[in-house]
């Protein structure tokens, strides 16, 4: 078998690696649940691909991506739930369902209108997956109630994220950032009380309502959270291994330096920093 730029190359390389008597030992007891966390890390290395302006590594990572729509998709055409080119065929057809503007008339001519139409036509595709679902017997009381169709399976600051986006539909938001400033020093003085009285769970939980606050003045100010603390995570390493970098360049070593130590470098850090920006 070759390489080839044609997607059933890959779906049929899929197809031989799942094969029961002669595919892969590990890729033939795979099972979503198992190939689920493999999807989302997938997923972030796409986006730190991108974060980093690597094209050539965005091309592998887009390929690794697809990899996994391709096996989910060969697990459930063994179940004969759906194949490859249902899936294609589902993404096309709400692709041209929403976007009315371009595929068929609308009056949506402006980015304000067009993500209008957008939302209803989504809540109109919820419903009808609510339909189904309800015809075939499963359960619908995960999207019950107006946050109901934000999903739980998102990571935690981007549920946060698109529950304080659906609240806000509705009215129930902050009118300005500064309010928001005055919730998170309350929530700061809540979680120090909770660190006093040294209970654990009260701490998780102030600190939960501390990190939710913080989410909410991003949306505010047109921060994205998850691309927030992403930047401060690459920010961290870049300083962190100015300190490992000159520990060694000094004959010194992480294990053996002292917090003092390793703070000094880390001001130098930032300092050089503040020099190249």
């Amino acid at each position: 078998m070759q390489p080839s730029r044609d997607i059933k190359g890959l779906i049929d390389i899929m197809a031989a690696l799942r094969a029961p008597e002669t595919g892969c030992p590990w890729h033939v007891v795979q099972t979503f649940e198992t190939i689920k966390p493999y999807t989302i890390e997938e997923a972030y290395e796409v986006a730190d691909a991108i974060e980093r302006g690597d094209r050539d590594d965005l091309c592998e990572e887009l390929g690794d991506l697809l990899l996994q729509v391709v096996f989910h998709a060969r697990m459930a055409e063994e179940e004969g739930a759906f194949s490859f080119g249902d899936v294609v065929e589902a993404v096309t057809r709400k692709m041209i369902r929403r976007h009315p503007h371009v595929f068929a008339r609308s009056d949506a001519d402006t980015p304000e209108t067009v993500k209008a139409q957008w939302s209803v036509i989504k809540e109109e595709e919820k419903r009808e997956r609510r339909e189904r679902r309800a015809h075939r017997g499963l359960p619908v009381d995960g999207e019950a109630g107006f946050l109901g169709p934000v999903q739980r399976s998102f990571p935690a600051l981007v549920e946060a994220l698109k529950l304080q986006e659906r609240a806000a539909r509705v009215g129930f938001d902050w009118s300005e950032p500064e309010p928001i400033l005055d919730k998170i020093d309350e929530e700061v003085a809540e979680l120090r009380a909770a660190l006093r009285e040294g209970d654990r769970s009260r701490v998780a939980d102030e600190l939960g309502d501390l990190i939710f606050a913080l989410v909410n003045i991003g949306r505010h100010t047109g921060t994205d959270p998850e691309m927030a603390l992403r930047g401060t995570n690459t920010k961290f390493r870049r300083r962190f291994g100015h300190i490992e970098t000159e520990l060694a360049r000094n004959g010194e070593t992480l294990e053996a330096a002292t917090l003092d130590r390793m703070e000094e470098l880390w001001q130098a850090a930032k300092a050089i920093e503040r020099q190249l920006a």
